[in-house]
């Protein structure tokens, strides 16, 4: 698709490399964070791919630079709670020169409002701190305001004293709420907000500038984004669901990277030298590489050294769980492989149903996103990893097993590859245009399924929600559109643009990209070993795309043909909330012919789907827990009197003990007593339990209702 575009980029991104004018602004009290030359080029050539190439065209002026920098205060500061009204006087003068800024990839102005920024966040948590040693009542009806983001910025330090120390009596209360010892809580409290300070100071300019550069980009469209390379190869494992390392998850504990998981066949498994809650300590590269000591480091500083290249050598220096800090670390070496994050793909359950004494199967596939190695997928693997290949196992799987019918369950499934929601959609339909996609220029191309093999031919249905998004529409759209399944849920997240994710190391001079990369070892920053680039990736929207209809999924989304009430406030979430997102429009249909059509079964699926929601107990509670989050949503200040507090809070408790115990009963499992664990793996999803019902409705209708010309058969093949 497109294929001119990268080409143009590479030209005119190539030219974006000048020297960033002005000097840093030093802020005492801060860190004094400081953009490097990595993020000057970075930003200069960001700016540009975006004024020459994004969709919308939106030009660079002081009009948008308001709003980058309404955004970028917002994301550092959005509740109001560390900078004063007379910071936010001084940042205006920046107002109408970040796009400026921008352009010439001068970063100290946003330097420095973040330098700001973080020296009021480290006076407030030392302030809290200080909080701490003073006497505190807590019969007293005060007040804390804990949601602030539509009040004024705060005028005085005394006021924001005043608030602070409400809030600190508020995180004390919280604390003696469930352990009356005050001088533990004291000391846990104390501790807690030290670490807010270690983290503070583990912040690093990469940090700084993504924050700004997702306000950026984000100004010009809710889709166009930059990621750090760090981000970027986080990005990326998300996309393929794969990634190239030891095969062990990583936390951070006093400092340590402890190992928290480890990936069964993986390096780390294999090894038989690691185990949970052991601590590295260092990291060499290769079987004679000097060793890294990673202690106090930020968790993806040591990832990036930890990750590598599929067949490449790293050695661990390691203290095991049972040892103390002071003893001689172990060496353990490993050469990295691919590991597959199974956790994270498509899976497969079956549910039943009965009909009049007659059992009915219906499979279920959970689809958490549009997932492919892009790499494998290039080299001409065969075999590489996405959610098509993974989908088509799971439905052969289903068959041998007999089911009626499948559910494909792609709720809170964010979109992914286009070409995946393509190649997913033609597991169920013979041949035939999938989406049409509209470049910038008008120039329109049709996306079709090509291969006339069909995994599945039996009934289906889709389920959705408010954050199924971009490639989930363009599966569900094309199924609703075909006929070829029923879609139930609710309205969808309304993303009908197209991005292209740009490698900026492909397109930034290599003399460049050397030059920074040497720069960076010598400043003792973590140096790539083949799993990060050097200048990170830009998601740059280039395209809008369209249903087979004509209709753009642009605001509108996808709307089901049973719709369930949404637990996701429609208001708060989704495409018509972003005030940057492109408008909904309609361009000339596809040449397509339909497959089926539910038109004359609908109305009786609807009314048996809806007489069992009058009846049901599980509906009620749904309805029962929207009422709640829109009340608790509200709710703006929280009373900071103990025994007020306690009473609301033990029967909010008890009432949810009742409430999760009569939820459990109306799925049909048992009461749970005061304290017993809940088993696992237990399943009280009452919506997926009910798009399954509601497929079932359609499997064992009169013939007369389901055999229209066209529809769908009742057995898969």
């Amino acid at each position: 698709m497109f294929k001119k575009f990268y080409l143009l980029l590479v030209v005119g991104a190539a030219l974006a490399c000048h020297a960033a004018p002005s000097k840093p602004i030093k802020v005492a009290g801060s860190n004094d964070l400081q953009p490097d030359e990595q993020q000057s080029i970075v930003c200069r050539t960001v700016s540009e791919l975006i004024t020459n190439y994004n969709y919308k065209k939106v030009p660079l002026n002081d009009s948008l630079s308001e709003v980058i920098f309404n955004r970028y205060i917002k994301m550092l500061d959005e509740s109001h709670n560390y900078l004063l009204a007379s910071d936010i006087a001084d940042f205006s003068k920046y107002k109408t020169v970040l796009d400026d800024d921008v352009k010439t990839g001068n970063l100290n102005d946003v330097f420095y409002i973040f330098n700001v920024y973080q020296k009021r966040y480290i006076e407030h948590i030392n302030y809290s701190i200080a909080q701490l040693d003073k006497t505190f009542d807590f019969d007293k009806n005060e007040k804390f305001v804990f949601d602030r983001d539509s009040l004024p910025w705060v005028a005085s330090q005394s006021e924001m004293d005043n608030i602070w120390s409400l809030r600190v009596k508020y995180d004390l209360l919280n604390l003696k709420l469930a352990n009356p010892d005050l001088a533990k809580d004291k000391e846990t409290l104390k501790k807690r907000y030290q670490n807010l300070l270690a983290q503070t100071n583990k912040l690093n300019n990469q940090d700084v500038f993504q924050v700004f550069m997702d306000a950026f980009t984000n100004a010009i469209d809710p889709h166009t984004n930059y990621f750090t390379p760090s981000n970027a190869a986080n990005f990326n494992i998300d996309m393929s669901r794969q990634l190239e390392g030891i095969g062990a998850g990583l936390n951070i504990d006093n400092d340590y990277i402890v190992i928290k998981s480890i990936v069964p066949g993986g390096p780390a498994d294999k090894s038989k030298q690691l185990g949970v809650d052991d601590r590295i300590v260092g990291v060499g590269q290769g079987k004679e590489g000097e060793f890294q000591n990673v202690i106090g480091w930020r968790i993806e500083n040591a990832i990036a050294l930890i990750r590598g290249t599929k067949g490449t050598v790293v050695r661990l220096e390691i203290l095991p769980k049972s040892s103390s800090v002071s003893s001689k670390p172990k060496v353990v070496e490993m050469v990295r492989e691919k590991i597959i994050l199974k956790d994270e793909s498509a899976k497969k359950e079956i549910k039943t149903y009965d009909y009049n004494g007659k059992t009915i199967k219906i499979g279920v596939i959970s689809v958490p996103a549009f997932y492919i190695d892009f790499n494998d997928y290039k080299s001409g693997n065969p075999n590489y990893k996405s959610t098509t290949h993974d989908v088509k196992l799971l439905i052969d799987s289903l068959k041998q097993q007999g089911v009626d019918g499948i559910v494909m369950d792609m709720r809170e499934n964010g979109g992914g590859s286009l070409m995946e929601a393509i190649e997913l959609t033609g597991l169920f339909i013979k041949t035939g245009p999938v989406v049409q996609v509209r470049s910038a220029n008008d120039q329109v191309e049709q996306d079709k399924d090509e291969d006339p093999s069909i995994a599945y031919s039996g009934p289906l249905a889709v389920l959705v929600d408010r954050f199924s998004a971009s490639a989930t529409e363009i599966f569900s759209g094309a199924i609703q559109d075909y006929g070829r399944g029923i879609i139930v849920g609710t309205q969808t997240y309304g993303k009908g643009s197209v991005q292209n994710a740009i490698d900026l190391d492909k397109v930034i001079q290599s003399s460049l990209r050397d030059r920074i990369a040497s720069l960076m070892g010598k400043n003792g920053k973590p140096v790539s070993t083949g799993s990060q680039s050097v200048f990170g990736q830009l998601n740059l929207t280039i395209a809008k795309f369209y249903r087979i209809t004509g209709n753009s999924t642009q605001h509108k989304g996808v709307m089901p043909d049973i719709q369930f009430p949404s637990v996701i406030p429609m208001d708060k979430y989704g495409e018509d909330t972003e005030p940057s997102a492109m408008p909904f429009d309609i361009i000339e249909k596809s040449d397509y012919t339909k497959t089926g059509d539910f038109s004359a079964v609908l109305p009786q699926l609807k009314a048996l789907h809806e007489q069992r929601m009058q009846k049901s107990a599980s509906y009620n509670f749904l309805m029962e827990d929207i009422a709640n989050f829109k009340k608790h949503d509200s709710e703006k200040s929280i009373i900071l009197n103990e025994d007020q507090l306690k009473k609301q809070r033990e029967a909010d408790e008890k009432k949810s003990f009742a409430d999760d115990n009569q939820r459990r009963v109306a799925m049909g499992l048992q009461e749970l007593k005061q304290g017993q664990p809940k088993p696992r793996n237990e399943d009280l999803d009452f919506l997926k339990k009910e798009a399954g019902q509601i497929l079932t409705d359609y499997i064992t209708l009169d013939p007369k209702y389901t055999n229209t010309t066209g529809t769908p058969g009742k057995s898969g093949k």
